[in-house]
């Protein structure tokens, strides 16, 4: 049985759409990325605050007495606390009702416009944030933040795969999480900085900094062009979507993929309730995987390394500087994985990347369990030399996320979807992301209370789960053109049968 598949040109209708990589993309592309940092920037700067002792002792204080008084209190167990998960949280539950009513916004009057109210969203969260005097503004600010990310993380990815021609899209996608990696950095370093501030109130720069990235976003959103399958979606005359299409793809030859995004429109306009129609049974790959995708994306254990990388690292016995300096180690290895990923995912393709990440992500997790089982009990703390086996083991942990999972589970669900759904699927896939976000930062101070070291094994198996549904259920969509993206399934082994067909695929 063949599990992977790929696409044969000759045999499912040429792909010889004519493009060039323009510095007009490029800069469009750079902006609309910037709705990353700031998806990137809560969450380093979330995990980074709720280890400051000032933030704790203002807002937390029962938290803060548990860690520097009550000594009977398991290693494992001294930041639980419903009301510190709730502050992390309560971000996700906002982002994921936020990404439905963008889906409509977006459909409707495109996607920057979706944007730049992710960017004046962020703004407000930001500055509400940072002004905090008591937790329920604090909780506040962080529904606005979670409105901004709902916006972005639905229509940005879109935005780039749109944008970016077919041999080069999942780098331009990847942008995405490149920066959400930088992001993330600038929020640690930023923390790394501010916690030093003697009278306390180095949290409340960390919180409202985040005004500047959404402040670029909110600008530079203004002046991006729409993308010509929004504009062609949304009813413009063919001649200002091809006028733009030369723009994007800086030729004049683009007749073969204007072509592509009429026939697009034309069946996308007989579709009135996208979400209902993408229950429809020739889309169902498409459905289990914005099902499936953000779900293992959050399951990999990822997000409890950045929420509580710092909280993790002093339960390991080190400082409070030091542990957010660790992070930002952490942070830095995700960046540079996460490049390198850029520069090969159009070569290797995407399912070679999610099965080495895969591997590299299960072993180290199996080592990083094994040695907090052998050497870190409920009192005391481990030596410094086995903490930092951990960090490194956990670097090359968060090495193989950023190679695989961490851009892939933006890029796979932004380029599988037919226009008549897109904006749907996409929504979809930010929610189910959203929510199992929401639920892991709800309970994971509990389970690691309660699991102790085993937690990591615990996402370590769910890394086995992951890699074998690559395996077997994803095909492999590298180079293909995004309005021809349908035809994958068709020569798929599995998918072939639910949506009939029997395409022989190769991708070139």
């Amino acid at each position: 049985m063949a599990v992977g598949m790929s696409m044969k040109a000759d045999e499912v209708g040429q792909y010889n759409y004519r493009k060039k990589i323009t510095l007009f993309v490029v800069l469009s592309c750079m902006v609309a990325a910037m709705g990353g940092i700031l998806f990137g920037y809560d969450i380093g700067i979330s995990g980074g605050v709720t280890s400051m002792d000032s933030f704790l002792k203002k807002f937390f204080p029962k938290v803060y007495r548990r860690m520097k008084e009550d000594t009977e209190v398991s290693n494992y167990c001294k930041f639980e606390s419903e009301l510190l998960t709730l502050f992390t949280s309560s971000l996700y539950v906002a982002g994921l009702i936020a990404s439905f009513v963008a889906s409509i916004i977006t459909d409707s009057f495109g996607r920057k416009p979706t944007i730049i109210v992710a960017g004046v969203a962020f703004l407000a969260g930001s500055g509400l944030g940072g002004w905090s005097y008591n937790v329920y503004m604090l909780i506040l600010g962080r529904v606005l933040l979670g409105v901004g990310v709902g916006f972005a993380n639905q229509s940005v990815p879109l935005y780039l795969s749109e944008m970016a021609p077919p041999t080069l899209r999942g780098a331009i996608n990847m942008g995405f999480q490149f920066s959400v990696g930088i992001g993330v950095l600038m929020a640690t370093l930023i923390n790394y900085g501010t916690q030093k501030i003697e009278e306390g109130w180095g949290w409340r720069i960390s919180l409202a900094m985040a005004a500047a990235p959404a402040s670029v976003l909110t600008v530079g959103a203004i002046f991006l062009p729409e993308t010509p399958n929004s504009l062609i979606q949304r009813g413009s005359d063919h001649e200002k979507t091809k006028q733009m299409l030369q723009k994007v793809r800086g030729t004049n030859d683009v007749q073969a993929e204007l072509d592509d995004l009429i026939e697009a429109s034309n069946s996308s306009k007989t579709t009135k309730k996208p979400f209902k129609t993408i229950l429809e049974r020739k889309y169902r790959p498409q459905l289990v995987m914005a099902i499936a995708i953000p779900f293992f994306q959050q399951v990999t254990g990822i997000n409890v390394i950045s929420f509580y990388a710092p909280i993790l690292f002093r339960t390991i016995g080190l400082g409070e500087s030091a542990s957010l300096m660790s992070s930002v180690v952490t942070g830095s290895v995700g960046i540079v994985t996460t490049f390198l990923s850029m520069l090969t995912v159009d070569k290797l393709g995407r399912r070679t990347l999610f099965m080495s990440g895969g591997i590299i992500m299960f072993v180290s997790q199996m080592m990083v369990g094994a040695v907090l089982a052998g050497k870190l009990g409920d009192e005391g703390v481990i030596s410094k030399g086995w903490s930092y086996i951990v960090l490194i083991l956990i670097c090359i942990y968060v090495a193989g996320f950023g190679w695989s999972w961490g851009p892939l589970g933006w890029l796979v669900p932004s380029e599988i979807f037919p226009l008549e759904i897109r904006s749907a699927g996409q929504s979809i896939t930010v929610a189910v992301g959203f929510l199992f976000t929401f639920i892991i930062a709800q309970t994971f101070l509990a389970m690691l209370c309660h699991f102790k070291s085993g937690i990591f094994f615990f996402f370590g198996g769910w890394v086995v789960v992951m890699t074998g549904f690559v395996h077997f259920l994803l095909p492999e969509t590298k180079n293909v053109p995004i309005e021809q993206m349908e035809r994958v399934w068709k020569g798929h082994w599995f998918w072939k049968n639910i949506v009939g067909g029997d395409v022989h695929v190769e991708a070139k």
